[in-house]
């Protein structure tokens, strides 16, 4: 394989990110923000075991005239339950007038079915909670580079998953996909799965420095990521192969764990091997500079 100018080419690869991160926020305001799901907004959570095979589609026929986007997923093993999220708080008379409906359509026993309020108090936690862990993250990971390697590896590792979190979010501001509790798992996932490829090719290039005796740092960077080129490669595909067919099998729930899994790891790949290296060339150039002055 042709050796890639992966430092030379550095404006591309950044102006491709740009682009893209940009063009997905535009979007994204323009279709009203990010559409967070219950678990953020609060609102009623209904579990009802019909306790044969059923249509999912006549429970949404059931419940549209409260919410016409709430989300319904099948449970339990022989799919015999259904669970249905609505970001509407539903008030008593809701309440009885779905159960009547439970009971006469689809043959069940009100004793068969469950409401949860979720308040937006416990939502508005959850994105704090959901937020300081993301901080802490990198914050954690800064660390760890930094005394592994030095710290303008890990402001470069930061940078990089910054970009890798920005690039899932936009994606379901876009395609305007439920942002829930899943989702905030999935970013941390991917957050540990990005700096894993990103800690590989570090390595090479230090162990690369230790042996160079005339250190060409923008050759040794291509070098090392060329090196690791097929490795980041083979392993991203093979994660991503497994990722696919959990979200193409899979029912509604895991798949919205494994959709952002999927964004995640092609963003995690191309910033591993694109923006990582090239931004340790320009915060290493940047330092020298200035030691000069």
């Amino acid at each position: 394989m042709k050796n890639i100018k992966v430092v030379q080419h550095k404006k591309a690869w950044f102006s491709i990110s740009l682009a893209i991160i940009i063009a997905g926020l535009i979007f994204t305001f323009i279709n009203g923000g990010l559409n967070y799901g219950i678990d953020f907004t609060g609102g009623t959570t209904i579990q009802a075991h019909i306790g044969k095979n059923f249509d999912i589609s006549t429970v949404r026929e059931l419940i549209s005239k409260y919410d016409s986007e709430a989300i319904i997923t099948y449970a339990g093993n022989e799919k015999e339950d259904v669970i249905i999220r609505t970001k509407v708080e539903l008030d008593d008379a809701s309440r009885k007038e779905i159960l009547d409906s439970f009971v006469s359509e689809l043959d069940i026993t009100t004793s068969s079915i469950n409401f949860e309020t979720i308040g937006p108090a416990i939502g508005n936690e959850l994105r704090r909670q959901a937020i300081l862990s993301l901080v802490l993250a990198n914050i954690g990971i800064l660390i760890y580079i930094s005394f592994r390697f030095e710290w303008r590896f890990g402001l470069a590792s930061v940078i990089a998953l910054i970009h890798d979190v920005t690039v899932m979010i936009i994606i379901f501001g876009v395609m305007r996909i439920p942002v829930n509790s899943s989702f905030i798992a999935a970013i941390l996932t991917i957050v540990g799965y990005s700096i894993n490829n990103s800690i590989v090719i570090f390595d090479r290039i230090r162990e690369n420095l230790k042996s160079a005796k005339k250190i060409d740092k923008v050759q040794l960077v291509d070098e090392s990521i060329n090196q690791t080129f097929a490795r980041s490669i083979n392993t991203s595909l093979t994660t991503l192969l497994s990722i696919v067919v959990l979200y193409v099998l899979g029912v509604p729930a895991v798949k919205d764990f494994a959709l952002p899994l999927i964004v995640g790891i092609v963003a995690g790949t191309y910033s591993s091997i694109f923006i990582a290296g090239p931004l340790w060339i320009i915060l290493s150039s940047k330092l020298k500079t200035r030691s000069a002055h």
